[in-house]
């Protein structure tokens, strides 16, 4: 990277993600990188958050905790937003991290809170390998 790239985190609302947001806020933080966070309610609005700032930002950081019910919701909506990401960035040619964790319980998605860190990490190195 030969500037500081700007990173927008957008992070679901929905499922307690504060944990998830403070690990990806600290991956950025650690290296002196400016970024904003725009929240939204589920993880099913990121991906238009995305596409509505793709111009304005070098790489993005998508955050959000999809818990499996007793429907297929669960499936449907993580393979959406998984399509759509990647969608984007190949696309824009804009790397963008996924923190979208998908998880069977609460105690597995607090396992996971790390992951917003290697969301960061992801999009980081995908930008300073150009």
């Amino acid at each position: 990277m030969k500037k500081k790239p700007k990173i927008l985190i957008i992070c679901s609302e929905y499922n307690g993600t504060s944990k998830l947001l403070k690990s990806a806020k600290l991956g950025l933080l650690k290296k002196g990188i400016k970024f904003e966070c725009i929240k939204v309610y589920g993880a099913f609005e990121i991906p238009v958050s995305i596409s509505r700032n793709i111009k304005k930002y070098d790489g993005f950081v998508a955050l959000g905790i999809i818990i499996k019910g007793q429907t297929v919701n669960f499936n449907l909506i993580s393979q959406a937003i998984t399509n759509a990401l990647m969608e984007l960035s190949i696309l824009h040619k804009k790397p963008i991290g996924n923190g979208v964790l998908t998880c069977l319980n609460n105690n597995q998605a607090k396992k996971r809170f790390h992951k917003g860190e290697e969301a960061v990490n992801a999009v980081l190195t995908v930008l300073a390998n150009g």
